[in-house]
């Protein structure tokens, strides 16, 4: 059974290998990352444990038994009690219900964090986002700007969570 597990030092290889798997994959949907994101990887990885011990974000993973990464659920900026969140999975478990599954089983575990509030923004060309956000009980709030999504247009998305 896959697991939800904070991102630490060790996972680096696994998410590396998760992220070039389905590199392709992911670019059909949203905005690729750039050869330099996987140049620099190592450094990317180390940074993003920065932010989460500052506290600025907190980087899940869902991983099953065998130790690969199936997705990777994040909470940006975390302030005032609200966060960002992004995802996304691996291609061969899309469209199985493991992201919404995912999403709410974070949104359950949100709390731990002391969020009340979480935001995601899909583009309008993002079907299977917006099913995701809408099947984990996000509302649909208002436009999101390009900026917002890589150079799309499209929506925001809210859930207030359960005290």
């Amino acid at each position: 059974m896959p697991e939800l597990k904070r991102l630490h030092a060790d996972h680096a290889p696994a998410v590396l290998a998760f992220e070039l798997a389905n590199r392709a994959y992911f670019a059909a949907s949203i905005p690729d990352r750039g050869d330099d994101f996987f140049d620099r990887f190592p450094d990317r990885h180390s940074a993003a444990l920065a932010e989460q011990e500052a506290g600025v974000c907190v980087f899940y993973l869902l991983v099953a038994e065998d130790g690969s990464v199936l997705g990777r659920f994040n909470l940006y900026d975390l302030e005032d009690g609200t966060a960002r969140l992004g995802y996304r999975v691996a291609e061969h478990v899309a469209g199985r219900g493991v992201a919404t599954a995912t999403v709410r089983e974070l949104c359950r575990t949100a709390a731990v964090h002391g969020l009340r509030t979480l935001r995601a923004a899909a583009s309008h060309d993002n079907a299977a986002s917006r099913k995701v956000l809408t099947g984990a009980g996000f509302v649909p709030v208002g436009p999101a700007a390009p900026a917002d999504l890589g150079g799309k247009s499209g929506t925001w998305y809210r859930r207030d969570l359960q005290p």
